[in-house]
C-alpha cells in the first residue's frame, strides 16, 4: 500500500491540514496536524509510521510551491506515545519535550506504551505485515523542547507549554495570536487517561489548572487534540475542570492504580525486553 492510500487529510484553512491514517482504526487513532508558516512548516505528531508521512505531505503538495524556500519540515511529538512518534524516524527535524528524549533515543517501547494489534489494522500496510513486530524505530532528537520555547514560523510563533500528567513530557503548543491550542493527549474530547507508565495524577490536576487559566484569561479559542474532534473553550473548561473534581474521588483513585498496574503487566509482557 503507497502512502498516497494510508493517509487522508482535510484542508482547515490559513495553512492547516487535518490528516489521519485511514486503515488505523483504532480509538488509538491520532490526530496528524500540519502547519504551514512562512519560513517553517511544522507537522505534529506523526501517526505510527507504517508509511511515509513526508511522501505523501510531498505527494498532495501540501507544503506549497514555496516549500523548497523554507527550513525543512520540524515534526513535533506532543508527547512519546507509540500512536503520536511511530512517524518522527520519517523526519530530519525532530522535537519533543526534554524529559522523553532518551525514550526516543532508545526506542523505549515501554515508554511509548506500544500495543498495536492486528485487529486495529483494516488493511495491512505491506504483505506479510503484522502488528506483534510493530516497534516505535529510535530517533535522537533535533530540537529538544523545554517550557517556554518558541517555535518561530516566520508569520506565527508556537509556544511550547509543558503539561505533564498523561506522560511526564506531554507539551500543548499555543499559538497565541491566534488563540488556538494543539493539546496532544493534555486534553482531547473523552477520558483522559493517568494510569499508564510515567503518568501521574498531581501533574495532571496541575496541568488541567493551567488549562483553565488559558481559558479564564481568553487565551484559547480553539483546541486542536490528539484524538477526536475539535472543540472550543468552554469545553476545554469543563473537561479540565471535571477531570480536577473527579481526579481526588476514592473511585477515582482505585480506578488509576488498577488500571495502573494491568498497563504495566501488559506492556512488559507485549514488550519482553524492555529495560523496565
Amino acid at each position: 500500500m503507497s502512502a498516497a492510500d494510508w493517509y487522508a487529510h482535510k484542508s482547515l484553512g490559513d495553512g492547516l491540514f487535518w490528516i489521519q491514517e485511514r486503515f488505523y482504526q483504532s480509538g488509538n487513532r491520532a490526530n496528524i496536524w500540519l502547519l504551514r508558516g512562512t519560513h517553517q512548516d511544522v507537522v505534529i505528531d506523526t501517526g505510527l509510521g507504517l508509511r511515509s508521512l513526508p511522501d505523501y505531505i510531498d505527494a498532495k503538495g501540501l507544503l506549497g510551491k514555496d516549500a523548497q524556500k523554507k527550513n525543512p519540515l520540524l515534526a513535533i511529538a506532543t508527547h512519546a506515545h507509540f500512536d503520536h512518534s511511530g512517524g518522527l524516524h520519517q523526519f530530519q527535524q525532530v522535537g519533543v519535550h526534554s524529559a522523553e528524549v532518551d525514550a526516543l533515543a532508545n526506542g523505549d517501547n515501554f515508554e511509548t506504551v506500544t500495543w498495536l494489534s492486528d485487529r486495529e489494522i483494516a488493511e495491512p500496510p505491506s504483505p506479510g505485515w503484522r502488528a506483534r513486530h510493530y516497534k516505535v524505530k529510535a530517533v535522537q532528537p533535533t530540537h529538544i523542547l523545554q517550557e517556554g520555547d518558541v517555535i518561530n514560523l516566520g508569520d506565527r510563533q508556537l509556544t511550547v507549554l509543558h503539561m505533564p500528567g498523561h506522560s511526564r513530557g506531554s507539551i500543548c503548543l499555543h499559538d497565541r495570536d491566534n488563540k488556538l491550542l494543539f493539546s496532544g493527549d493534555v486534553v482531547y474530547d473523552g477520558a483522559m487517561i493517568d494510569w499508564l507508565p510515567y503518568s501521574c495524577v498531581s501533574d495532571y490536576i496541575s496541568s488541567c489548572e493551567r488549562l483553565m487559566g488559558l481559558v479564564d484569561s481568553e487565551q484559547v479559542d480553539q483546541v486542536l487534540p490528539g484524538h477526536n474532534n475539535a472543540f472550543g473553550a468552554k469545553r476545554l473548561h469543563r473537561l479540565a475542570s471535571t477531570y480536577i473534581s473527579r481526579a481526588g474521588t476514592c473511585p477515582a483513585k482505585f480506578s488509576t492504580f488498577a488500571w495502573s498496574a494491568l498497563a504495566g503487566v501488559a506492556l512488559r509482557a507485549f514488550n519482553p525486553r524492555c529495560a523496565c
